[in-house]
């Protein structure tokens, strides 16, 4: 019967048609498995099979999809940032330099550009300094917020910085550690154990992102330092006080002292004093104390230009002129109303020279101590010092000068915020970067027009350095020109050993505060 019907059972004798029945049953569909399953599968993987990866688990590249997300939006955050330095956006404006802020967001970027670089390759020693790392930004963040001189100038931007970067730092350390899992999962799963050796190239990796690490964390630790330090200098209180200006964006720091008459009872001009490269209290300031104290002059006031000192920074760009309307409005709120003699050293005369033209009728004498003169605002204004003056900004807040000094140079706070450490900070390389950018085009058309409507009858002195004359052939030239600034020259002296600063030495001291003297009676 099986043989009349053919039932009977299949006999494999080894011809073609039987081989090609057998690899029609085997063969791979649309239903066959691309991976072995877990559970029932016993033919592993080699461990350097491609398809061993992380990558495989579906929350692995959820994470990778979302830090590429972080990554871009700190892209654009850090990119707002480095154009507000330039032009401030609107409600981006801080009053501090805007450095601190930057450096948090290039931070993050770094950091999250690092970690997507080598997602792959979880290491221990990563996620050990990624701890440190989130510990000092926490108490970055802490430290930035509680303190409220550091609140005021960070505001809102330095803070969502800080605490955006405290975030990230988070982030990768817990995708680290995802990614980790996942390929101790997968490997498991595909190899049959967790894989402990590393090839050449892993390890590479492992060092690479190490060595990254530290620097971040060296980099965030040195940043707390200066934050400890900016903390300090903000226990010292200013000795005058601080008036809103221009809408109440930020804060002029102004300070008088003396009576508005004599010991006879006349009144007499109050000197506003300017300072040139430095702050006034640098110099300028213990000279006016003096000449109040030998009866040259009554009454003293200075106003810090915006960024110096105790002021607050403004937003950019900021020109001569716009300078010149904050500290006249700071004025005006203090109740000071002049009337003034000027008195101004080196880049300090093109703000009094404004002054003086736009409120001609307060102005009853200018005091020039060599001054600078508006063909050199174009090196004033160089791209190559304004390059410098940005990457001194971009680096201030590791405080790779400002720590040094405090620890082993005995530098105080008073040095720091107005004295021979003043330059090192934030604010006042954001206040030099900001008369650099307009320098050559928008303060140097705000001097033109006002030395176009300056008063002719204004009383006029000049005080020069002899040193800086024997340095520069043209220097004279340019003085003998501002000699001609109106028709009312009184003296033009020339101090034969005094440096730029001519104040520096007794014979410029004396030569100043004698022309000072007489500007003010002559008034």
């Amino acid at each position: 019967m099986n043989k009349l019907w053919g039932g009977g059972p299949k006999r494999q004798d080894g011809s073609p048609r039987d081989s090609l029945d057998q690899d029609r049953e085997y063969a791979p569909d649309e239903h066959t498995r691309l991976l072995p399953n877990r559970v029932e599968s016993t033919n592993y993987l080699s461990p350097d099979d491609p398809a061993v990866s992380p990558y495989n688990l579906w929350s692995v590249r959820i994470v990778r999809y979302l830090t590429i997300l972080f990554t871009i939006l700190t892209f654009v955050w850090c990119t707002v940032l480095l154009v507000s330095t330039f032009v401030t956006p609107p409600g981006f404006h801080t009053r501090g330099s805007g450095f601190f802020a930057y450096s948090y967001a290039s931070l993050t970027l770094a950091n999250l550009l690092f970690t997507l670089i080598f997602f792959a390759i979880p290491s221990k020693s990563v996620r050990i300094l990624s701890v440190i790392m989130g510990a000092l930004l926490l108490v970055n963040a802490v430290l930035l917020i509680s303190v409220e001189k550091t609140r005021h100038e960070e505001g809102w931007v330095g803070m969502v910085s800080v605490l955006w970067a405290l975030l990230m730092s988070i982030w990768t350390l817990l995708t680290d550690r995802l990614v980790a899992w996942g390929k101790v999962e997968e490997e498991e799963r595909l190899t049959g154990r967790a894989e402990t050796r590393r090839t050449l190239a892993e390890w590479t990796a492992v060092l690479i992102s190490t060595i990254f690490m530290v620097l971040l964390v060296l980099i965030v630790l040195l940043i707390f330092c200066t934050l400890i330090l900016r903390a300090l200098d903000a226990g010292l209180a200013p000795p005058g006080k601080l008036f809103w200006v221009d809408g109440d964006k930020y804060k002029i720091h102004v300070y008088c002292h003396g009576n508005k008459t004599n010991s006879e009872g006349t009144k007499l001009p109050t000197v506003l004093l300017e300072g040139g490269e430095s702050t006034v209290e640098d110099g300028l300031w213990q000279f006016a104390d003096d000449a109040v104290k030998n009866g040259s002059i009554s009454r003293y006031c200075f106003v810090d230009r915006p960024g110096f000192a105790w002021s607050d920074t403004a937003p950019s760009p900021l020109s001569a002129g716009m300078a010149v309307e904050a500290i006249s409005e700071a004025l005006a709120r203090a109740g000071e109303k002049g009337p003034w003699v000027l008195a101004s050293a080196g880049i300090g005369s093109v703000y009094s020279r404004i002054l003086s033209a736009r409120y001609s009728t307060d102005i009853k004498g200018l005091l020039l101590i060599d001054p600078l003169h508006e063909d050199d605002l174009n090196c004033v204004g160089s791209p190559g010092g304004g390059f410098m003056l940005w990457i001194r900004g971009v680096i201030s807040p590791l405080g790779l000068d400002r720590i040094p000094g405090a620890l082993f140079k005995g530098r105080t706070k008073e040095d720091r915020v107005w004295g021979q450490s003043a330059y090192q900070t934030g604010k006042f390389v954001f206040a030099k970067l900001q008369e650099n950018l307009v320098a050559d085009t928008l303060s140097k058309r705000d001097l033109a027009s006002s030395t176009a409507i300056q008063n002719q009858d204004v009383s006029l002195s000049l005080v020069s350095s002899g040193v800086k004359i024997r340095e520069d052939s043209g220097w004279e030239g340019k003085q003998r020109d501002l000699s001609h600034l109106t028709r009312k020259l009184m003296h033009w002296d020339i101090v034969d050993e005094a440096p730029h600063r001519v104040w520096d030495t007794r014979k410029g001291r004396d030569v100043i505060e004698k022309r000072l003297k007489e500007l003010v009676y002559a008034a």
